[in-house]
C-alpha cells in the first residue's frame, strides 16, 4: 500500500467519513485530463489560452454552486398555472428560484447560447468554434441536465432564423435569442411532436392557414420542452401542401404579440417525466396561433432536419458530460472508501469496474470533439474554406456518435451508481438524477432505431459518408510515426471492416436488423482510431500517450472477438489499469509494452 492509499485509508476509517465522499469541491475542469488534452489538439494556442480561465471558472460552479442549485431544481419541478391572482385567463409556468439562477450561469454568466452566433461572449472577438462552445456544453451539463435542452435549442433555434429567415426575422429575433441580458432573452422551443406522429414527421397534421397577412398554425403537439419559450420552432402543414414530410413547413413562432398579449396556444398540462424534471415539457394546442415562414415550404422538414442534426451533436455531448459526471463520482468513491480495511482503489475487481466506468465516457468524449471539429470545418470556420468531406463526416458522425453515446449514458450512470453501493440508490446523492436524466439522450431526436437508420440507410445508403470518413482516420492513423505500426495497422484493418459492414448493411435492406449493430461497430472503430491518432498527437506535445491504451481498450473490449470462458492475458489489463488510474503520463514505450 502506497502513502497516497494509506492516507485514504486513515481518512476514510474516520468516524466522520465512513461514508465514501462525492464530488463536492471538485473542479470539472481541473480534474478533467483528458478534455484538457483534447483542447490543447483541437484548439488554436491563443483560444485555449483565452477560455482555460473560464472553463475552470464553470468547472468549479458545476461541481459546487451549480449542483446544489440543480438538486433543488430537479426536486422542485416547474408548476403550470391556468389564471393570475385576480381571476384573469393568463397561463404561466412558475419555476423555482435555483432553475433560474442556473438560467444566468449559462444564458448570462458564460452565454454559452450564444457563442456560435455572436462575437464578444467572455471578451472573445469572434464566435467560437464548436469545438469550443461544447467544452462549455460538456461542462455545464455535468451540473445540469435539464436546462441542457432549452440552452441548445435556443443555440439551435438560432442557426435556423441565421440559415433560413429573411433580414426582417433575422432583424426581428436573431438580437434578441442571443443576447445575454437574461431579462431579455427569447428562448428558443421546438414543437414538433403529435400523437399522430413522433419519429414518423410525415403524419404531423398541424395546419398552417394563410389569413391574407400571416400565417396561422392550429393542432395540437405532444411533446414540447421548453414550453414557455418565446421564439418556437414549429413544422405544420400548410393548406393544399401534399402528405408526407414533403408537405411540411417550418415556421417560427413567437410566444408573444407585438402589443404584449400571448399568442393564440395554449398549455393542457406539464409532462410528468423520468428525468429532467427541472424543465417544463407540455402538451400544446395552438388554435390559429401566429407565425413567420421560415425558408421555403417546401422544404420545412428539410430545413428541421438541420436543426435536429445540429441538436443531436449537442444531445451527444451532453450524454458524454452526463458520463464524465457519474465517473467523477465513481472516482470519488474509489479514492475515499475503504473496505474490509483496505481502499477500494487497491481491489482489482472495483479496479477492472472503474476502467468499464471510464471507457464509454474517453470514447464518447473523443468522439464528441472529432465531430464538433467537422461542423466548424464544413462550416469554413476562421476564414477557411468549407470542407465538404467534413461535412459529409459531419452528416455520418453526427447520429453514430448520438447513437451509441446515449445508450452508453444509461449504463455508465447504472454502474456509477452500484460503484457507490445502496448509498447510489438514494436521492441525497446524484446518482438517481444521473440515471434518470440519462435515458433522455436515447428518445430525444430520435430512438435508437431512428438514428441508428439514419446513419446506416441515409448517411451511408444514400450519400456515401463513410468514404471520406475512413479517409480521414486512414490520414489520421497515418500521421502516428510514434506509436508502434502493428497496433496502428491492426485498428486500420477494425476501421475498414466497420466501414465495410456498415456499407454492406445499407446496401441490403433485408439485413435492417443489423442497423444498430453496424452503427455501433463503426462508432467504436472510429473511437479507436481516433485515440490512437490523439496519443500521437499528445506525445509531440508532451510525451503522454495514454490515449493509447483507452485505444487498447476499445479494441480489447468491444471489436476483439472472445472466448467467454478464455480469460484474458494474465495480468495485462491491471497493468493498464495501474497506469490509467494513477499515473498522470504514460510514455510511449510503457503504452507500447502494454499494447
Amino acid at each position: 500500500m502506497n502513502s497516497i492509499d494509506k492516507s485514504l485509508a486513515s481518512n476514510a476509517l474516520d468516524a466522520d467519513n465512513l461514508i465514501a465522499p462525492d464530488t463536492e469541491g471538485w473542479n470539472f475542469f481541473s480534474e478533467d485530463k483528458s478534455l484538457q488534452d483534447l483542447l490543447r489538439i483541437y484548439l488554436a494556442p491563443d483560444l485555449l489560452k483565452h477560455v482555460e480561465p473560464h472553463l475552470s471558472e464553470l468547472g468549479s460552479l458545476a461541481a459546487n454552486e451549480l449542483d446544489q442549485f440543480a438538486r433543488l431544481a430537479d426536486k422542485n419541478p416547474p408548476v403550470l398555472h391556468h389564471r393570475d391572482r385576480f381571476g384573469r385567463d393568463t397561463q404561466w409556468i412558475e419555476y423555482h428560484p435555483a432553475y433560474r439562477e442556473l438560467e444566468k450561469a449559462a444564458y448570462g454568466q458564460f452565454g454559452i447560447h450564444a457563442m456560435s452566433h455572436r462575437s464578444g461572449v467572455l471578451g472573445w472577438n469572434a464566435p467560437y468554434p464548436a469545438v469550443a462552445k461544447h467544452a462549455f456544453t460538456y461542462l455545464f451539463n455535468q451540473a445540469e441536465f435539464g436546462l441542457g435542452c432549452p440552452i441548445n435549442v435556443t443555440d439551435s433555434g438560432a442557426h435556423a432564423v441565421r440559415l433560413y429567415g429573411d433580414d426582417a426575422l433575422k432583424a426581428r429575433f436573431l438580437d434578441r435569442m442571443t443576447t445575454l441580458k437574461v431579462d431579455e432573452l427569447w428562448q428558443g422551443g421546438q414543437y414538433m411532436t403529435e400523437r399522430e406522429g413522433g419519429s414518423d414527421v410525415g403524419r404531423l397534421s398541424s395546419t398552417a392557414k394563410w389569413d391574407g397577412e400571416n400565417w396561422r398554425i392550429s393542432g395540437d403537439k405532444w411533446f414540447c420542452s421548453n414550453a414557455d419559450a418565446d421564439a418556437v420552432m414549429i413544422l405544420a402543414r400548410p393548406e393544399g401542401s401534399g402528405p408526407g414530410t414533403r408537405g411540411l413547413g417550418m415556421f417560427v413562432m413567437p410566444r408573444t404579440l407585438d402589443d404584449g398579449s400571448l399568442n393564440s396556444y395554449r398549455f393542457i398540462r406539464l409532462k410528468e417525466k423520468l428525468g429532467t424534471r427541472s424543465m417544463a415539457s407540455a402538451e400544446v394546442t395552438m388554435d390559429g396561433a401566429l407565425a413567420y415562414q421560415l425558408g421555403s415550404l417546401e422544404r420545412g422538414f428539410l430545413q428541421m432536419a438541420e436543426m435536429v442534426n445540429w441538436s443531436r451533436l449537442s444531445n451527444g455531448v451532453k450524454s458524454a458530460a452526463l458520463m464524465r459526471r457519474a465517473s467523477h463520482d465513481a472516482m470519488a468513491v474509489m479514492r475515499g472508501r475503504v473496505v474490509f480495511g483496505v481502499p477500494l482503489m487497491t481491489k482489482p475487481l472495483a479496479r477492472r469496474q472503474m476502467l468499464k466506468i471510464l471507457l464509454p465516457a474517453e470514447q464518447a468524449l473523443s468522439m464528441a470533439f472529432y465531430t464538433a471539429d467537422m461542423l466548424d470545418k464544413s462550416e469554413g470556420y476562421g476564414g477557411q474554406a468549407p470542407s465538404q468531406a467534413a461535412a459529409a463526416i459531419l452528416r455520418l458522425t453526427t447520429p453514430v456518435l448520438k447513437f451509441r453515446a446515449t445508450r452508453d449514458g444509461r449504463q455508465v450512470a447504472g454502474d456509477s451508481l452500484d460503484m457507490r453501493g445502496g448509498c447510489g440508490y438514494i436521492e441525497d446523492f446524484v446518482n438517481p438524477r444521473l440515471l434518470r436524466d440519462a435515458y433522455l439522450g436515447s428518445v430525444w431526436e430520435g430512438t435508437s432505431n431512428i438514428v441508428a437508420l439514419d446513419a446506416v440507410t441515409r448517411a451511408v445508403g444514400k450519400l456515401g459518408c463513410q468514404e471520406p470518413l475512413a479517409a480521414d482516420l486512414h490520414g489520421r492513423l497515418d500521421d502516428c510515426a510514434s506509436a508502434p505500426q502493428t497496433f496502428v495497422d491492426n485498428v486500420k484493418r477494425r476501421v475498414d471492416q466497420a466501414v465495410a459492414f456498415i456499407g454492406d448493411i445499407a446496401s441490403t435492406p433485408e439485413r435492417e436488423e443489423q442497423a444498430r449493430q453496424a452503427t455501433s461497430a463503426l462508432y467504436h472503430a472510429t473511437t479507436a482510431a481516433l485515440m490512437t491518432w490523439e496519443a500521437g498527437q499528445l506525445h509531440q506535445q508532451s510525451g503522454d500517450a495514454r490515449r493509447l491504451l483507452w485505444a487498447k481498450l476499445t479494441l480489447d473490449h468491444h471489436l476483439a472477438p472472445r472466448d467467454p470462458f478464455e480469460p484474458p492475458a494474465p495480468g495485462r489489463e491491471e497493468a493498464i489499469a495501474e497506469k490509467l488510474l494513477h499515473a498522470s503520463q504514460v510514455p510511449m514505450r510503457t503504452a507500447a509494452d502494454l499494447l
